[in-house]
């Protein structure tokens, strides 16, 4: 099985909270799509910590090559 990435896993939380939103959807589904759902948020989250952990500037000062963070405002 691949691993989702960051845009098929956010899809799918959207359409989670869309069947939940509905209301269409018993106690026991209901409490099935929330754990699903967090399961797909904490995959958004760690995707998201991976990607800002790769974003990162090289800069070679003095001949030593420092890492900074990326940054945006």
């Amino acid at each position: 099985m691949s691993k989702e990435n960051f845009e098929e896993t956010m899809t799918k939380l959207e359409e989670i909270v869309t069947e939940l939103e509905n209301g269409n959807l018993n106690l026991d589904e209901s409490v099935q799509k929330f754990e699903e759902g967090m399961q797909k948020a904490k995959q958004c989250n760690k995707i998201l910590e991976e990607a800002e952990k790769k974003i990162t500037i090289l800069l070679e000062k003095d001949g030593e090559i420092s890492e900074e963070n990326f940054e945006t405002e």
